[in-house]
């Protein structure tokens, strides 16, 4: 039988209380924290919209700047919006640069006479269309992660590895039976006894995700 420990108040990634924390810059706990949280869907959507893995990179420390910038006077509000959509606007405007960055590049070298202000470029560069149902599905893949993690740590590991190996990797039963020594039932009972867990970590992310 799985047992699971119910800690899930001290795990929230962006919960309220980290928002609150994140205002003491000093405290390099909550921004590590908050940086593997989202660093690599931030890095994803960047690439995603033609940037290059540097270009991508730059976009992710500056999203990571701009929230630690703002954070001193942020006030969270769940009726005025949602962590997740300003997350998303930040990311969006640094794309949006990078990409209006290499519109202008571009003009310069082929009409090095080009009037072309940035505003005009604005329009043409907006990394929008699309962006924001990639985003949420990019922000649906991260509760996943986060909450398989947050199931892997807190089970026997064995109980994991067999949903793991099945599941996740896709390996045949019998491959999966030789390698742990154990039999088809306990596999499929492990799948889905670990299942259910993962999706109830993922409903309590979907309630407390701001």
């Amino acid at each position: 039988m799985i047992t699971v420990q119910d800690d899930s108040s001290s795990f929230l990634p962006t919960r309220s209380s980290l928002l609150f924390r994140l205002k003491e810059w000093n405290d390099s706990a909550s921004w590590d924290e908050f940086f593997h949280a989202y660093n690599k869907s931030i890095h994803k959507i960047a690439t995603g919209r033609g940037l290059t893995r540097i270009e991508a990179e730059e976009v992710v420390q500056e999203t990571m700047v701009a929230v630690a910038r703002h954070m001193p006077e942020f006030s969270y509000d769940r009726a005025i919006g949602s962590f997740k959509s300003w997350l998303f606007t930040i990311t969006r405007r640094s794309i949006g640069k990078h990409l209006r960055r290499r519109l202008t590049a571009g003009s310069l070298s082929t009409n090095p006479g080009s009037t072309d202000s940035t505003e005009e470029l604005e329009g043409y560069a907006d990394p929008a269309p699309g962006l924001e149902q990639q985003w949420d599905e990019e922000w649906r893949l991260n509760l996943i992660h986060l909450a398989m993690d947050r199931v892997r740590r807190r089970i026997k590991p064995k109980q994991y590895q067999m949903f793991d190996l099945y599941v996740t990797q896709h390996l045949p039963m019998e491959q999966v039976t030789r390698m742990l020594n154990v039999n088809s039932a306990q596999v499929y009972m492990a799948k889905l006894r670990v299942s259910a867990i993962i999706r109830h970590e993922v409903g309590i992310l979907e309630k407390k995700l701001i």
